[in-house]
């Protein structure tokens, strides 16, 4: 671990004791050793002095003072020299090394003076030897800490950097045609060995150095050079030749599977000797073993590069799920262990947990559980410690001689399923890795080195189709404590276009109770929770998935809430939906939820809701009585789809507009218009035509409506006769049959259902960012496309319900989304909306209120921008807010209404009394 306050006090040391020095012959050597001494690093391991280089300008042999190939080049002179001619020779050296041994930092030094510039920032400057210990933030990096450019980076670049070489060394290794899988055992092998120089699982920069001096320039022993470090790695000291190098028998012997099993060597070439060298250069100790997943899903896939990360679970989204699952129970438990016996039992339960991850991918879930389980015993051995009787010197030795049985939570507490043999490969060398830096971490807290090598025991990750796998094969379910994780983002339309996955679903609801619902609707992730469910029910378990928002949303909610209570299973904990934030550029556009279960006989009386007032924001945390599927503050009442509305007295279900199907040519453009506007007779049946988009945007769109047209019109119009023509050849060509039989009336749409008196045009799909789905009423000479629904002769009153925050919380919650959007099934939106009692008093009160709003609407602006979730107009604002207060209030709510969670639970209430449900599933309010 960088041990800043340590390096501090040696720089002091040092700048105190070469104050004096001034002579480069002299002491240059010594002088810059004790420099590295001040990292703990000996130099003659990772720096070389007069190096020998080639001037750029002249071509004429010279050299470097001291190279730290690929990081730090010296020019070294007698106090008192000129710093800027030292600096311009060593920069006319520098373009000439080999691309890996280019430094990015450059130093003029005369004892007295640095002058150093950072070529990767373009920044520069000076200062005294006595300020060293105020400029050690440019040398952080001899010490395991970040170079001043990584520093400067977020952590997202800084993973993303190391990708990058990775990703080069790899595209390398594909140009020689070494094969795919040993590759990819290759490359996780080079991993740890670049993890390993880094974190003190040898001594530092081991590996780099034996790349450096026991391999070729041209690469050409490479292949077998690193075979046979391999091949060390996974021998005993006592089984290693007696002539092994000093460099090879300083290598901890690793064993575990790691590298077990032999590869085929790579025919390696310069290219891939300079990509590894690059590589070795990175302080690999600074990349998470979190993301090595993501990482490496993004240097296999070359093509996708571009979208780094884009499914990768960052750690906030994993702490998300584990916290309420498990993490905050034993941070409490810590809390209260006040005593010796109380932080004993802790121990023995973080010992004794198993942890399970049905779909772990390349580990991210089991790496940060298993960080987090070792940073708690951590803290309950400090507390032991300071919890005996014994003197400090007591108890000190005790901890020396058994630091690692005290250190006893292990990754084979740690289960999995991946389906593919890489992902499972990364899952388990990330926990090896995780283990040593957490074995580094209890070392710094009790000043006693300890590690875990050679590997004691291996986590168990199974590399089988999680959905077909028994998971009782892997992990007894009366033996788990815990399933979590976060299975594929497939919805059901990319399911149904897979047939493997098609049968993966079916196979894990087979054989649970789902009654009669469509289980083929569901997203794949929906599986999980079905082999999750028999799971939990027949051991101790509980779970948490991180899931696409859409499961919890309108058909698929119907489909699996049920299913939950019909097989006793209570929702204890959930995040509703929040934005999917992958700490990579190219990041995903997903909207997702974190849900937890578990059997209702053990589920808390009380739970945890976790509300986000943006799908960006932070969560803002309730404890409630019940979660419903909906994952909102309500009882388990899921509505279903109904042809006519629930209550007498309002109007029909509205009906989609109309379907031209024509190939574009009974729909109109605005480059198009005058053309056709030209020809007399065509003009006649010109109309102006509304999609969603043209009514939201107010865009000029128009179309041939030719239900009375005459087949005189249509023979003598030529601009008639060419596009009906179009359209027959075009619905001639579709694989419908209604479509085809179309064909023969080409002047007429395909589907009409025209008002023919105003109506209200309602946005069949609209931005999640809105908060009112905008509406308003059209004339009927204005054409409603198939994109639009239509309300023919909609009061005034139904409009200021439609345009209510409480019609939205409906919305919202039961009815569905297109992506992220606001997608309106009219049998839910409408039909099932359950409408309060209106007298005729609350119906002019109403009515009275729909009409500011629709007064209050600029008529220089279009509804997409009056609507802007940032810029609605603060008049409209107060109308739509002086409109919800009077349709909250009409439901005879006591209390007032304040949020959509109330709303929600407002309507399920009134929904449950107008279908003859259960109202005392409801708390009294």
């Amino acid at each position: 671990m960088l041990d800043r306050d340590g390096i501090r006090r040696r720089a002091r040391e040092f700048s105190y004791e070469w104050s004096g020095a001034s002579k480069e012959h002299a002491d240059t050597q010594s002088f810059w050793n004790g420099f590295y001494a001040i990292f703990e690093l000996k130099r003659h391991l990772v720096a070389a002095y007069e190096h020998a280089a080639v001037k750029v300008r002249t071509g004429s042999n010279g050299w470097i003072d001291l190279l730290h190939p690929g990081q730090m080049g010296v020019e070294q002179k007698s106090r008192g020299r000129n710093l800027d001619d030292a600096m311009e020779q060593l920069r006319n050296y520098v373009p000439t090394l080999p691309m890996g041994d280019i430094p990015w930092l450059l130093i003029a030094c005369d004892f007295e003076r640095f002058k150093w510039v950072d070529t990767t920032l373009g920044t520069e400057g000076e200062f005294t030897i006595d300020q060293l210990v105020d400029n050690l933030d440019l040398f952080w990096w001899l010490g395991e800490g970040p170079t001043p450019a990584q520093a400067g980076l977020p952590e997202v670049d800084v993973n993303l950097h190391a990708t990058q070489l990775l990703a080069d060394l790899h595209d390398r290794l594909v140009e020689t045609g070494y094969p795919e899988h040993d590759m990819r055992e290759w490359l996780t092998r080079i991993l740890f060995c670049l993890f390993a120089d880094d974190a003190e699982v040898w001594e530092r920069k081991l590996f780099e150095l034996y790349i450096d001096t026991r391999t070729a320039d041209d690469g050409s022993d490479l292949g077998p050079q690193v075979h046979y470090l391999f091949q060390i790695l996974n021998q005993a000291p006592a089984d290693r030749p007696s002539s092994l190098n000093d460099l090879l028998g300083g290598l901890t012997y690793v064993n575990g599977d790691l590298f077990r099993d032999p590869l085929q060597i790579p025919a390696c070439t310069p290219e891939v000797r300079d990509a590894l060298r690059r590589a070795c250069r990175y302080n690999w100790s600074a990349v998470s073993p979190a993301i090595f997943g993501s990482l490496f899903q993004n240097v296999m896939q070359p093509a996708a590069r571009r979208h780094l990360g884009a499914h990768y679970t960052t750690e906030e989204n994993i702490i998300r799920t584990i916290r309420p699952l498990f993490l905050d129970d034993l941070e409490m438990q810590l809390d209260r262990a006040d005593s010796r016996p109380k932080l004993l039992a802790l121990h023995d339960r973080l010992a004794s947990m198993t942890l399970f991850d049905p779909a772990c991918g390349c580990g991210n879930f089991l790496v940060i559980s298993y960080r987090e389980l070792r940073r708690l015993e951590t803290e309950v051995l400090r507390r032991l410690q300071g919890a005996g009787r014994s003197s400090q010197r007591q108890v000190a030795g005790q901890r020396a001689a058994s630091l690692d049985l005290l250190c006893r939570v292990k990754v084979d507490q740690f289960y999995g399923i991946e389906l593919e043999e890489f992902p499972a490969l990364i899952a388990r060398t990330a926990l090896y890795l995780a283990d040593h830096l957490a074995n580094r971490d209890v070392s710094a807290e009790f000043g006693e080195h300890f590690v875990r090598f050679p590997i004691p025991a291996a986590p168990h990750i199974a590399i089988d189709n999680a959905l077909r796998l028994d998971w009782n094969l892997l992990l007894p379910a009366d033996q788990a404590d815990y399933v979590f994780g976060n299975p594929p983002f497939s919805g059901h339309s990319e399911v149904g276009k897979d047939r493997r996955m098609v049968e993966d679903r079916a196979i894990a609801f087979r054989g649970l109770n789902h009654a009669d619902t469509r289980t083929g609707r569901l997203d794949y992730v929906a599986a999980w929770y079905a082999k999750a469910i028999p799971y939990m029910l027949a051991g101790d378990a509980t779970t948490a998935f991180v899931s696409t928002n859409s499961l919890v949303q309108g058909e698929q909610a119907r489909t699996m809430g049920p299913i939950l209570q019909r097989n006793n299973i209570t929702v204890t904990f959930a995040h509703s939906t929040f934005s999917w934030r992958s700490e990579a550029k190219g990041e995903a556009h997903v909207h997702v939820v974190i849900i937890g279960l578990a059997p209702t006989d053990r589920a808390q009386r009380r739970k945890e809701l976790f509300d986000y007032p943006d799908v960006k924001s932070e969560p803002v945390v309730r404890t409630v009585s019940n979660i419903n599927w909906y994952l909102t503050d309500a009882p388990a009442i899921y509505p279903s789809k109904h042809r006519r509305p629930l209550v007498d007295g309002v109007p029909a279900t509205p009906s989609k507009g109309s379907q031209p199907t024509d190939g574009k040519q009974l729909l109109v453009s605005a480059d198009d218009y005058a053309s056709v506007a030209a020809d007399p007779v065509a003009a006649k049946y010109l109309r102006p035509f509304r999609q969603t988009t043209e009514l939201l945007y107010d865009q000029d769109r128009w179309c041939l409506w030719m239900v009375d047209a005459t087949p005189a019109d249509i023979r003598s119009s030529a601009t008639l006769r060419r596009r009906l023509e179009s359209v027959r050849d075009a619905r001639l060509q579709s694989p419908t049959k209604s479509v085809r039989d179309a064909a023969l009336t080409p002047a007429l749409f395909t589907q009409r259902r025209q008002p023919t008196t105003r109506y209200l045009a309602i946005p069949e799909v609209s931005s999640e960012n809105r908060r009112y789905i905008p509406m308003t009423y059209l004339g009927p000479e204005v054409i409603a496309g198939n994109k639009l629904l239509t309300l023919e002769d909609a009061p005034l009153w139904l409009f200021g319900i439609l345009q209510s925050s409480m019609w939205m919380a409906w919305v919202r919650t039961i009815v569905g989304r297109m992506k992220s959007d606001h997608s309106i099934a009219p049998d839910l939106a409408y039909s099932a909306f359950p409408w309060p009692d209106l007298t005729p008093a609350k119906k002019a009160q109403l009515t009275e209120r729909a009409q500011a709003v629709l007064d209050a609407r600029p008529v220089d602006q279009t509804l997409a921008e009056m609507y802007d979730a940032l810029a609605m107009p603060i008049s409209l604002v107060k109308a739509h807010l002086q409109l919800d207060d009077t349709v909250d209030r009409s439901y005879n709510h006591t209390a007032k209404v304040r949020t959509d969670a109330t709303r929600l639970r407002v309507l399920l209430r009134r929904y449950s009394a107008l279908t003859g449900g259960d109202l005392t599933l409801f708390d009294d309010e």
